[in-house]
């Protein structure tokens, strides 16, 4: 029997011409790109006539009928990142409410987010109050919502089942831990999904299964959305493979990462397809960072599936780009490092670099808002009838000329600049002044066997050779120490008291709330001011006044 997700589900990551008919073609390994390097929309696998591009519908989607189900597909919208900032302190929002809306508009059933909608695992209530805000103008029905919280030490995974007409999703999730625990969870097989009876059934009886399914039988689509580190050379332990994902999955949905592959790719397995949504909003200043935030658009009937992306035009400019300081001093007519002013020469130099940057990261922009602008005018044949006014977004960037760059500069042999001097030349132009450099050094190229051989000796010789195992460590936690070193000390804590601040440096830690030590802070200082002001009133009004 040929692998399950092979047959009757394929989607094609390949973009079919307008001028040729659209026929299903064999699936393929990669991601194939536009011109300008972004990835191009997956082509139709629904049986239904595949909708072409036209001005009033520039990127092919139609409503969806009866029998087919829309997902949304976003993840890793870091609702929240830089609040405070007064410049970027809204992007994160203006995307998020950007996604909720071409929800709307294109009439999607549910929207599926795989992961840190939230950029701290305590939101402010600023934060909290503008996402309900946001929900209850774009999402927020009169349906109940289901969920499940996994056991810490034995992951029984069980789907959301949902239904549309004739098709059957099973939604699969599991949330964000450890990897190093998790790839231990899974090699340990503790890690089980739970499949719908009816599909279970067919998956024993064999080869009645794909039979069936292509018939256009009851079968169940399979998508998987986990919020974990991908297999990119990052280590055996420190990622989820994709082999160890159960091979009757149709679709996976793969968070955290913030590179948008948003096109499905077929998996290493061969039996499933990956899609990589990306971040909505950049929190780092990096290469994966720079391209263009999607959202994709999910049609799924029966056993097959299409992805369409449509590109995010709420996204602030980025450019990144890098420059050698040895490679400029190497002919001596850019740099010269007997300069008396090289420091003050460098700064122009690399000024002159991030003003490139900046040209390329407004014009960049402008081409992807303008991207979004033309996918948007289908909004307007999709439009929801209880909406006819067309609701206005309130959230929006700030200063959007104002845009994020990035230069990295290797300086073997210089000197490194001030980032808050240098980034104080381009405020007002762009959103990171304060850390516009990154400074690195050339590896220096290293014998590696002559040197492993001599590391080798040295160890023999110190007796080091053979790997010693570690002593079990006992475990320790944060009020344990607190307690220990605070009730021996000689002078006792008068105004915090041990336990609170036990409590307060265990949930900073462990359950990494930033606000934890302040809030109890505050809420100690608050009590003491209470009783102080009981005290002066019982004494009388020469004596405290609160």
């Amino acid at each position: 029997m040929p692998p399950r997700g092979r047959r009757g589900r394929r989607p094609v990551a390949e973009e079919s011409s307008d001028d040729e008919p659209d026929v299903p073609t064999q699936p393929t390994n990669q991601v194939d790109d536009d011109d300008d390097g972004e990835p191009a929309a997956a082509t139709n696998s629904i049986d239904s006539p595949n909708p072409t591009a036209s001005a009033s519908n520039p990127a092919g989607i139609q409503p969806a009928d009866d029998n087919t189900l829309r997902v949304l597909l976003s993840t890793d919208n870091h609702l929240g990142y830089l609040e405070r900032d007064p410049i970027r302190g809204l992007d994160s929002f203006a995307a998020f409410e950007e996604v909720l809306s071409l929800a709307r508009s294109q009439k999607a059933d549910l929207v599926l987010l795989s992961g840190d909608v939230f950029h701290d695992n305590k939101p402010s209530r600023r934060t909290l109050h503008k996402t309900m805000e946001i929900l209850r103008r774009y999402c927020m029905g009169g349906e109940s919502v289901g969920f499940q919280i996994d056991q810490v030490d034995n992951v029984q995974v069980s789907p959301v089942l949902l239904q549309k007409g004739g098709t059957k999703v099973a939604l699969y999730g599991m949330g964000s831990m450890r990897d190093e625990r998790l790839n231990r969870m899974w090699q340990g097989k503790k890690v089980k999904f739970l499949r719908p009876e009816e599909d279970d059934n067919r998956r024993r009886r064999g080869g009645e299964e794909d039979e069936e399914e292509d018939n256009g039988g009851s079968g169940w689509f399979n998508i998987f959305t986990l919020h974990q580190n991908r297999d990119l050379g990052r280590g055996s332990k420190n990622c989820v493979h994709e082999s160890m994902i159960p091979e009757w999955m149709d679709l996976v949905v793969w968070g955290h990462e913030h590179e948008c592959l948003i096109t499905p790719q077929e998996s290493l397995v061969g039996t499933f397809r990956i899609s990589q949504p990306g971040s909505s909003v950049a929190t780092s200043l990096t290469q994966g960072e720079g391209r263009q935030k999607h959202v994709g658009i999910l049609d799924i009937r029966g056993q097959q599936f299409r992805l369409k992306s449509i590109p995010l035009g709420s996204v602030r400019g980025f450019a990144i780009g890098d420059v050698s300081l040895t490679e400029l001093a190497e002919g001596g007519t850019v740099l010269d490092i007997e300069d008396p002013k090289l420091e003050e020469r460098m700064g122009d130099v690399l000024a002159a670099e991030v003003e490139n940057l900046i040209k390329r990261a407004r014009e960049e922009a402008e081409q992807h808002r303008q991207d979004a602008a033309n996918h948007a005018k289908e909004a307007l044949t999709l439009e929801d009838e209880f909406d006819p006014d067309k609701r206005q977004r309130n959230y929006t960037l700030q200063s959007p000329e104002q845009v994020l760059v990035r230069l990295k500069v290797e300086h073997s042999g210089f000197t490194t600049l001030n980032n808050q001097r240098f980034g104080s030349r381009f405020v007002g132009e762009v959103a990171n002044p304060s850390d516009i450099l990154l400074f690195h050094r050339r590896r220096q190229a290293e014998n590696t066997t002559a040197k492993g051989a001599a590391t080798k000796k040295k160890r023999a010789a110190a007796g080091m050779y053979d790997p010693t195992e570690p002593e079990e460590l006992e475990e320790v936690n944060v009020e344990d120490l607190v307690n220990e070193n605070l009730f021996n000390m000689d002078k006792k804590l008068e105004l915090l008291t041990e336990r609170e601040m036990g409590e307060a440096l265990d949930d900073f830690v462990s359950k990494e709330q930033k606000q934890a030590i302040g809030d109890m802070a505050a809420i100690i200082l608050r009590k003491s001011q209470k009783t102080l002001t009981s005290r002066g009133k019982e004494g009388g009004r020469g004596q405290y006044r609160g």
